[in-house]
């Protein structure tokens, strides 16, 4: 049974419609599929779904990205690369089912596959904690990112969670320690990464594995430091707010494109992911290629610097430094650091001046 957005009733009309008609049987005084209405109504669909999809606000790109149906991280492990090998525990406390990880074969070349994976169904679902990973889902994936390095095997990350688990053993367990120390590890690291954002990228459970040499997302996919209705709550505190929250989080892959925060848009099949999965697979299969085929001239050096630089240039369009291409000393070129530090004691000065003159005012006011 397909699950449907609020805002695709008309498609399901629709759909139901086109089932009733390739099964005539049904219908009383019917008996022949009228083969031209099928294809009338499908071609309805196909311009509903474009008007619908080429017009989504940031709220209903999130319910998108949210979609039940949606391809998940096991969907493209198992049908993109070849001899997958699971590898789990942390060797610390325990295994994490919240994230998939192990050694594969992708076009012939060794890499190693994490995935955040939600499940497919309640039981999945709650045996997989919606994909919100706890301390040992990410000491593991650190356990194997550096056996990664050590074997000089590229690393590939598929994205989707809402966010790190965030109940009180994961905090006591070290949560905010594991997500900083992944974050660091993948930094660190001197081979190929690439993360790929398929539906939910949510906070620091998802900075901890995207922190790549290249991050792309798919078309519907979002990234963001929270989720919508959270923001929504900290900043109005009023989780129906969530449309406001979205359009100011600019967590729509186009706009984090725009922003370069990420690296490419995988473009999805019309009216989402989960409509075309044999076209989905084809297009992810295709921008690893690509992405992997970048770095196999470069050097581990050259490697490591290219995802410290990329980092480094987020956010840098104006300041200090004039050639964000080079980044890697932070030399300022522009004058202005010289300038600030020929004139500390003035500003030091006036500021003692400042806090002076409110401190007398609290006084005596």
């Amino acid at each position: 049974m397909k699950n449907y957005l609020n805002f695709e009733t008309d498609i399901k009309d629709l759909e139901a419609e086109i089932e009733k008609l390739k099964d005539p049987y049904n219908q009383s005084g019917l008996t022949e599929v009228d083969t031209q209405k099928i294809l009338k109504t499908q071609d309805e669909i196909d311009e509903k779904l474009r008007l619908i999809y080429s017009s989504l606000d940031p709220w209903q790109t999130t319910m998108v990205a949210r979609h039940e149906d949606r391809p998940k991280s096991k969907f493209f492990i198992d049908n993109l690369f070849d001899d997958f090998i699971p590898l789990s525990g942390d060797r610390h406390y325990a295994e994490d089912k919240s994230v998939l990880t192990g050694f594969a074969k992708f076009n012939g070349q060794s890499v190693l596959v994490i995935g955040q994976e939600k499940g497919e169904d309640l039981d999945s679902r709650i045996e997989r904690n919606f994909g919100m990973m706890r301390p040992e889902g990410y000491r593991k994936t650190i356990r194997l990112m550096e056996l990664a390095e050590k074997f000089k095997i590229p690393v590939i990350s598929f994205i989707d969670t809402p966010g790190a688990y965030p109940g009180v053993g994961a905090e006591e367990r070290g949560q905010a320690e594991a997500i900083a120390k992944s974050i660091e590890c993948c930094m660190k690291l001197k081979v190929p990464t690439l993360a790929i954002i398929i539906g939910e990228g949510g906070s620091g459970g998802a900075i901890a594995l995207a922190s790549a040499n290249k991050v792309v997302m798919l078309e519907n996919a979002i990234y963001s430091v929270i989720s919508p209705e959270g923001c929504a709550t900290i900043l109005w505190r009023d989780p129906k707010k969530m449309l406001d929250a979205a359009k100011a989080m600019k967590l729509s892959a186009k706009d984090l494109l725009d922003l370069q925060i990420i690296d490419e848009i995988i473009q999805e099949p019309l009216g989402g992911a989960h409509r075309d999965r044999n076209l989905i697979l084809t297009n992810v299969k295709n921008s690893i290629i690509k992405n992997l085929n970048v770095f196999k001239e470069m050097s581990s050096e050259e490697i490591f610097n290219d995802r410290k630089n990329k980092f480094l240039r987020i956010g840098r369009s104006k300041g200090f430094i004039e050639n964000i291409d080079e980044l890697s000393s932070l030399v300022d070129h522009s004058g202005n650091l010289k300038f600030i530090q020929k004139h500390r004691n003035n500003f030091l000065i006036a500021s003692s001046l400042l806090i002076l003159a409110l401190a007398l005012m609290i006084i005596f006011l």
